[in-house]
């Protein structure tokens, strides 16, 4: 992640071929020897079929998606991705998948994406849906429906990293590890960082919990103090419902090493391995400021994370209320 970067607009595209002119390999120049082969494959199946899928996309969007792109602050070197290995070329396949997902599967409604700050900001959600569909939500609530659009950059849990395949996705679309430095950096870049405080502890509930959360990590407070950066609580209806979890079997959980291993009695039904088209509802909240000293007390971090806490659990509450079907 060394050298120095300059905010630049995203390299041009050949709008027939949709592939960056002079260094098509630039953005796969990175990757593991042992990646090189499917990721040259995947480019060469998304370029054949890259005229249909930006069709798509742009449909989703209601606009161009480079025109949508040319209005995101990016800080990308030379290479054409960005210290934290965001590659906007893999970033828009990603996103048309993501899209499908939001206008037409889930069918979000997004409400209050206005209230976002410009600048660097953390979003601070509840979790929940046993994956993190969630998220991936969020993120294209903020690309798709806010203006200026605007790229989530979200902390992944260090065991995720790990599984074949999906580090290299997260680096390629932006998502970094959670660890304090990156978060750190990321802010001082004027990046919307998404924050999930309850970890693993709010995305494996059952479904006999759903939408009350569980303790906040004390971590993002400490965090939005240091840095300056504002909150902006955020409530996310629907996830519960799209896998139900009936219990969470620990001593394999354990065994396997997994942070949770849920019991899902529609995996054993067929199609039942999707996740059920519950219609997901986001809510972005007023901003939230906080000062203070960041090495505080855990006793005097806890009383402004309550705060946050309790901001989102209302929003939850009043989502809950005003929610007619979990479909619809």
């Amino acid at each position: 992640m060394g050298g120095s970067v300059s905010a630049v607009q995203p390299p041009t595209l050949d709008r027939r071929s949709r592939a960056p002119r002079g260094n098509s390999r630039s953005a796969l120049a990175r990757l593991p020897a042992a990646s090189w082969g499917p990721a040259a494959l995947l480019r060469r199946v998304l370029g054949t079929a890259g005229g249909a899928l930006d069709d798509v996309l742009d449909r989703l969007m209601g606009e161009p998606f480079l025109d949508r792109l040319s209005r995101v602050p990016l800080a990308l070197g030379t290479s054409g991705v960005d210290p934290f290995g965001l590659d906007p070329h893999w970033a828009k396949y990603v996103l048309m998948s993501i899209g499908m997902m939001h206008r037409k599967y889930f069918r979000t409604e997004v409400h209050g994406v206005d209230r976002v700050p410009t600048g660097r900001v953390l979003l601070i959600a509840n979790h929940s849906g046993q994956i993190p569909i969630d998220g991936t939500l969020v993120a294209a609530a903020m690309f798709m429906d806010a203006e200026p659009p605007r790229i989530v950059r979200a902390m992944v849990e260090k065991w995720a990293v790990g599984l074949p395949f999906v580090s290299l996705l997260f680096t390629r679309v932006g998502q970094v590890v959670g660890v304090p430095e990156n978060a750190t950096r990321l802010l001082a870049q004027g990046e919307a960082l998404l924050v999930f405080p309850e970890g693993v502890r709010g995305i494996s509930k059952t479904i006999d919990q759903r939408y009350q959360l569980t303790d906040f990590g004390l971590g993002f407070m400490r965090l939005a103090i240091e840095t300056g950066t504002p909150v902006v609580p955020v409530a996310v209806v629907g996830g519960e419902e799209q896998y139900i979890s009936v219990a969470n079997v620990d001593a394999l959980a354990k065994l396997l090493r997994l942070p949770a291993f849920p019991i899902i009695p529609q995996l054993f039904l067929p199609g039942g391995q999707f996740p059920l088209p519950t219609k997901y509802r986001i809510w972005f909240g007023e901003p939230m400021h906080f000062s203070g000293d960041p090495d505080d007390d855990d006793s005097i971090m806890e009383e402004k994370v309550w705060l946050v806490k309790q901001t989102i659990q209302s929003m939850l509450n009043r989502g809950l209320k005003e929610r007619k079907h979990i479909f619809w």
